[in-house]
């Protein structure tokens, strides 16, 4: 049964991977978008992590701040390996990688790769947003993190309204896989939050997500299954990822 404390809407759950009715699902991801669409910051339950997300430029200089991160490190987009597919500009042998890794890898992870600017999606952002959310031509997604992040993306195509933000903690301090985990500072800025039990992925180093640049086929970033994600890759394309 759905529990309502403050800002806190809560599952029920005791893990992100635990199945959820699809109506109370799609109700929660409803709700977080029209905070964000008002301009609101939101917390989200991720088998990566909890991750804090808006849609407007004050709610990205927002989030910024109070994670205490540099606008030199931009944010990403929350998305799917279809949403990918649209907006990263790679070729598409590139992209049937991405599809295998997910749906018959099963791999959570995500992607840095040059994007069309004139996606629909994109094209409707506030500018400062694109700003702070792409470096050098590229920008990060983050796919297959659990029901939450599907039914983000399968949401954000219906509404053509894109996700923001990162990782929900203050900068350099891993990442925080329980609503109360997260440091009174980030908690503070969101005008709704949603605890659906412990992140999937959860483990005492704390780490994120594994970020691959899909244009050069290197690693940004090792995360959660980081060397699963390095064999599939082998196994599957004879293809050994480099250090980025």
């Amino acid at each position: 049964m759905r529990k309502i404390q403050g800002k806190v809407r809560s599952a029920g759950t005791a893990n992100t991977a635990d199945a959820v009715p699809a109506p109370d699902l799609e109700r929660d991801v409803s709700e977080m978008m029209d905070v964000i669409v008002a301009g609101g910051i939101a917390i989200i339950p991720l088998d990566l992590t909890y991750a804090i997300v808006g849609h407007r430029g004050d709610a990205v200089r927002r989030i910024f701040a109070a994670k205490n991160r540099s606008f030199n490190k931009p944010c990403g987009m929350f998305g799917s390996w279809q949403l990918s597919r649209e907006i990263h500009d790679v070729p598409a042998e590139r992209h049937e990688m991405v599809r295998i890794l997910v749906e018959e890898e099963g791999l959570p992870f995500s992607i840095v790769a040059p994007f069309r600017a004139a996606h629909p999606m994109l094209a409707a952002m506030d500018p400062d947003v694109i700003r702070n959310s792409s470096l050098a031509g590229t920008m990060d997604m983050v796919i297959n993190g659990g029901h939450w992040l599907v039914e983000v993306a399968r949401q954000s195509k219906l509404r053509n309204l894109a996700v923001f933000g990162s990782s929900a903690n203050r900068s350099l301090s891993g990442s925080k896989y329980r609503i109360e985990d997260i440091e009174p500072e980030v908690l503070a800025v969101a005008e709704v939050a949603y605890d659906y039990g412990l992140s999937r992925y959860a483990n005492p180093q704390g780490l994120s997500s594994t970020i691959i640049d899909l244009a050069n086929l290197s690693v940004v970033r090792a995360g959660h299954r980081f060397d699963e994600i390095v064999a599939a890759m082998q196994r599957r394309f004879q293809v050994t990822l480099r250090n980025a």
